[in-house]
C-alpha cells in the first residue's frame, strides 16, 4: 500500500475534485491519498466524489488554510 499527498491549495472548484479523481485513477486499490485544499467547496465535493466513485474517506479535517482529506482508493 502506498501513500501519496496531493497539494491542491490555491485551486478553485472544480479543479480539486477533477485532479483528485485523476490521481486516484493512477493508484492501486487500497492505496491512500492525502488531499490538501483551500477551496471551501472541497468540503462538500471530496466526500461526494468518494461516495460516487466507491472510495473511502478515512479522515477530513479543517486546517489553518483549508482542508485535509485522507482517502483510500476503492476496488
Amino acid at each position: 500500500m502506498s501513500e501519496t499527498t496531493l497539494d491542491l491549495k490555491g485551486l478553485k472548484c472544480p479543479l480539486p475534485v477533477l485532479k483528485t479523481r485523476k490521481a486516484l485513477r493512477r493508484l492501486a486499490s487500497g492505496d491512500r491519498l492525502t488531499v490538501l485544499t483551500t477551496d471551501p467547496m472541497a468540503e462538500i465535493d471530496i466526500p461526494h466524489l468518494c461516495r460516487e466513485d466507491g472510495h473511502t474517506l478515512l479522515a477530513a479535517e479543517k486546517t489553518a488554510t483549508g482542508h485535509s482529506f485522507l482517502l483510500a482508493k476503492g476496488a
